[in-house]
């Protein structure tokens, strides 16, 4: 009778521990889970190189299909209705498949105004991205290029790209543009990722 108790002890400990293993291992693949998610819908902000020069962009994964993506990008006119650092967006123009649109982007804390007439190319295959194009027509910096590249991942995720290149009239330093190109970068794929999913919840 005491050997069965003592089996019987064993046992439940056993069955516990076995419980106890399970719920942990539960835990920690829904926590690593919960962390994958994370870092993929994280902006990641890096440089690249532009026709020589040095360019601040910015990457995300969204929770919609790539078609609903390239609608938000391709949405020029209401640029300022969702990214937060653009204050103004106007198309004025259209030039065979192309788009003019006004731009007004506010860097150093607000302190300088950039402004231009961006003219946007339609989205073209390259590789596995589509990719969004727009050159400076006229504006008060030397230059402005602004690169957007949308990949499928599946069905219901893309990945979203942009790369930013401005070069001001008067030179400044890469230690004070790029960060700032990095920054617009960032709020502009945070912005168009948010609205890509807010219109896929809608479908």
């Amino acid at each position: 009778m005491q050997g069965y108790k003592v089996m019987s002890l064993i046992g439940t400990s056993a069955a516990r521990f076995s419980a106890r293993a399970a719920l942990f291992a539960g835990l920690t693949l829904a926590a690593a889970t919960a962390t994958a998610a994370d870092t993929a819908t994280k902006i990641q902000r890096y440089d690249v190189q532009s026709a020589g020069l040095n360019a601040g962009a910015a990457k995300t994964i969204v929770n919609a299909p790539e078609q609903v993506v390239r609608g938000v990008v391709t949405d020029f006119g209401r640029y300022d209705t969702f990214i937060s650092r653009f204050r103004a967006a106007k198309i004025v123009g259209r030039v065979g498949d192309k788009t003019d649109v006004y731009l007004q982007v506010p860097i150093m804390k607000g302190t300088v105004k950039i402004w231009g007439v961006v003219r946007f190319d339609p989205p073209k295959p390259s590789g596995n991205d589509q990719v969004i194009t727009g050159k400076l027509v006229q504006g008060n910096v030397k230059r402005l290029d602004a690169v957007w590249r949308i990949r499928k991942v599946s069905a219901e995720q893309t990945e979203l790209r942009l790369e930013l290149l401005i070069v001001p009239q008067l030179p400044l330093p890469d230690s004070m543009v790029l960060p700032e190109l990095r920054n617009a970068a960032a709020k502009a794929v945070d912005g168009s990722r948010n609205e890509a999913e807010r219109r896929r919840a809608t479908l």
